[in-house]
């Protein structure tokens, strides 16, 4: 698994010896069972998830509905908002699958960073493709019908069709298991003529 994460970083910055092995001591590799919550609403948290392998995904409860918000596979990072705004956190965050993860909190952060300056521009690198890319998204999904949302989903990230419960699936495309069904059924007939 370290190798993995070391070609993942090496795409942003190249390690020494002594920058791997710093990591490596860390001790931030996590094995995760399927269904294990890592963060529930009203918990507060410092913690900070990079997907190595597995899927973990966010979500909402509100009426006693579980909302989806995202999914997070391999070589992507989720930091909770309320690990940067230190209150207690809106949502959940949970194990789709079985997960190995990098957990790193903000105090360990701030110390590797202040040693390696390398990481804290990796980082800050990270935040900002990742914020372009939730953005992008979000404006996507904003302007987009269910079976637009569907039909990108199947271009952009075809493995959770697979991967993640079709109930899930269609509270984070915004509507019900039965429309979802009715929406595949739809685009397979389409695909025929």
């Amino acid at each position: 698994m370290q190798d993995i994460l070391f070609d993942f970083i090496s795409k942003y910055v190249s390690l020494t010896e002594e920058e791997k092995n710093a990591i490596v001591s860390l001790d931030i590799f996590r094995s995760v069972k399927k269904g294990t919550t890592l963060l529930k609403e009203g918990q507060k948290s410092k913690e900070s998830y990079f997907v190595l392998k597995g899927c973990i995904r966010t979500y909402y409860v509100l009426d006693g509905e579980e909302k989806t918000t995202a999914f997070y596979t391999e070589m992507e990072a989720l930091t909770p908002p309320c690990v940067i705004s230190k209150t207690p956190s809106e949502y959940y965050v949970s194990c789709i699958e079985d997960n190995i993860l990098l957990v790193s909190n903000s105090d360990m952060e701030v110390e590797v960073n202040a040693k390696f300056p390398k990481f804290d521009i990796m980082c800050k690198t990270l935040s900002e493709e990742l914020l372009a890319k939730e953005r992008m998204d979000f404006d996507e999904f904003k302007t987009s019908s269910p079976e637009q949302r569907y039909l990108n989903l199947l271009q952009k990230r075809p493995d959770l069709i697979q991967r993640v419960p079709q109930h899930q699936l269609a509270s984070y495309l915004g509507i019900q298991p039965q429309s979802l069904s009715r929406l595949r059924a739809r685009i397979v007939e389409k695909s025929k003529e």
